[in-house]
């Protein structure tokens, strides 16, 4: 059996996993999941990764391309009542997990993205699309919610009202749709896609990993919270960068007019 995640990582610190079902449009069966969860929870201890890209495999040939389209349902349809609950347990841990990661994660959304598809894209850091890329939470067309962190991630990011509206209707919005209210940070060309990633995952790559995994912290956990109890958690996340050798390499590097070399130190 071919593996469900393909793992390519880069010298600089990026790792690049990839849903490997074309046949079925990166639909996400028990076992891809699974997998995406142990892959990024692993990640947390490696110190060597400093951002995460998730895309898709394929197409087949005269398929069209798919970031992932959502739920096996051919393999739900065997589930029980029970293992249906457990299977959405698994994919709402998932998701968590890739929100939580250590390092920021990117999805490169290479085409459709629908149900668990976009609640993926919703969990990463940022969200770059292809023109040609259909994105939606689909789920009450089939007779349930979004179970993946949808109905309150999606909120988030575009608002309330325009979340209510996409995801009572089911709709699938395009690329330009999905920039225009603030679901997707860009969109290029499908042919200019992954480099596009790469290059802000580049950009990531330059700055201090301390300090970015520090900025991802007290950013998702600080704007759970009232101002208040935010910006002293700033401040603590804040402190961890002061003492490293980091930050003492941007100074002097700032000194000699030159570009820091940082470790993660």
């Amino acid at each position: 059996m071919p593996e469900t995640i393909l793992q390519e990582r880069t010298d600089d610190g990026k790792l690049i996993l990839t849903m490997n079902r074309p046949g079925t449009m990166n639909c996400m069966n028990l076992e891809m999941i699974s997998t995406l969860k142990n892959i990024i929870e692993e990640s947390n201890f490696d110190m060597s990764v400093r951002v995460i890209l998730i895309t898709g495999a394929g197409p087949p040939e005269g398929k069209k391309p798919s970031f992932s389209a959502g739920a096996d349902l051919t393999e739900r349809r065997t589930f029980t009542e029970n293992q249906v609950r457990r299977f959405i347990a698994m994919i709402r841990g998932t998701m968590l997990a890739v929100e939580n990661a250590r390092v920021p994660v990117i999805a490169v959304i290479n085409g459709y993205a629908f149900g668990g598809g976009t609640e993926l894209a919703l969990a990463c850091d940022i969200r770059i699309a292809s023109s040609d890329a259909l994105m939606g939470l689909t789920e009450t067309g089939l007779g349930v919610i979004p179970g993946g962190g949808g109905t309150q991630r999606l909120p988030r990011i575009i608002g309330l009202a325009k979340a209510k509206e996409l995801i009572y209707t089911a709709r699938r919005i395009d690329a330009r749709t999905a920039l225009e209210i603030g679901l997707v940070n860009q969109v290029v060309k499908p042919e200019k896609l992954m480099d596009a990633a790469l290059s802000v995952a580049e950009e990531i790559t330059r700055n201090a990993p301390i300090a970015v995994q520090q900025a991802k912290f007290a950013l998702n956990y600080g704007t759970e919270c009232s101002l208040g109890i935010a910006l002293p958690l700033e401040s603590k996340a804040y402190e961890i960068t002061i003492p490293t050798q980091d930050r003492l390499e941007a100074l002097k590097a700032f000194a000699e007019k030159r570009q820091p070399v940082f470790k993660g130190k």
